[in-house]
């Protein structure tokens, strides 16, 4: 018969335990704050992990945050797009929009995508509602004027691609509302010009805004990467908003990174406490950066 370990015999076969007790510090400190997350990329097209996702959203609401996803769906737009031999062209990464895209863009997104985020969190046990930039005039938004500089003759050009639009106002009281109720948003980015016209926005831009109107706690955007890396190929996981603008301006932050991180500092700079840039393609990455000491992102905070 083998002897019971004493009561003050630290354990060393309890790592959910340790996870737990770690996770209630961050729990306690972040009840009753918003969360704005932008969610996109692969992670939406691996039922696994959208299901993962789903679940850590109703989580985050159950521990007393308040959680507003905004989604994006570049690759499902295309798809449709193609069935419906309807032609895109891009233009530096942007799609440009006219009116029948528009139309399938608006379709796609405040349609099937939208309903499919909300029938996963619902599933997951949580209560959802899906809402466009049209619903409850939450998202204004105008033309948006594109600067393309010519390599040839590096002469900046300013191109219309057309109903491609960017956030002027953002009218947060349906978001209120929800966020002392038990139900979670999720946003379609697609917002309403002064004369009822349709645009479609970026979703990290959306985000963004909606994290600025909200004054939210964290502004997180899933990605395909792990986050900002350093010129080593290094995760940057933790800096102040200066020097993340010097690490654009020394060409550390490249390519597709730059936006997102200007995404950060611009919410950082009206009020958001902080920023993170992480991985979605990571299971439970949410939950990861959020309640755990390290997390596994890149945390853009202010300063």
């Amino acid at each position: 018969m083998t002897d019971k370990k004493s009561p003050s015999a630290p354990s060393s076969h309890s790592p959910e335990a340790r996870v737990l007790s770690e996770a209630l510090p961050y729990m306690r400190r972040h009840a009753g704050k918003t969360f704005v997350i932008k969610y996109g990329g692969h992670a939406m097209g691996d039922d696994s992990i959208a299901r993962q996702f789903a679940e850590d959203v109703v989580l985050l609401k159950y521990v007393g945050i308040n959680p507003v996803v905004v989604h994006g769906g570049g690759p499902q737009i295309g798809q449709m797009l193609e069935r419906l031999k309807i032609k895109s062209e891009f233009v530096d990464g942007l799609r440009v929009t006219d009116k029948a895209t528009v139309e399938i863009v608006e379709m796609v997104l405040a349609g099937s995508i939208n309903k499919q985020i909300v029938a996963a969190v619902q599933q997951a046990g949580g209560m959802a509602v899906g809402l466009s930039g049209k619903d409850g005039n939450l998202i204004q938004a105008r033309r948006m004027q594109h600067r393309s500089r010519q390599t040839d003759s590096n002469i900046e050009k300013v191109l219309d691609l057309g109903f491609v639009g960017e956030p002027t106002q953002i009218n947060t009281q349906i978001l209120d509302m929800l966020a002392k109720s038990s139900i979670i948003p999720v946003i379609a980015p697609i917002g309403f010009g002064d004369d009822g016209e349709t645009y479609n926005i970026n979703a990290d831009t959306v985000a963004g805004a909606v994290a600025a109107a909200l004054k939210a706690e964290r502004l997180l955007l899933l990605t395909d990467i792990k986050g900002v890396l350093d010129k080593d190929g290094r995760l940057v996981a933790d800096m102040p908003a200066s020097h993340f603008r010097g690490l654009i301006s020394d060409g550390t932050i490249k390519g597709g990174m730059i936006p997102k991180v200007e995404t950060c500092l611009d919410a950082v700079d009206k009020g958001v406490a902080a920023a993170v840039i992480l991985d979605g393609r990571v299971e439970h990455s949410l939950l990861l950066e959020l309640f755990t000491e390290k997390g596994v992102g890149t945390l853009i905070r202010r300063g």
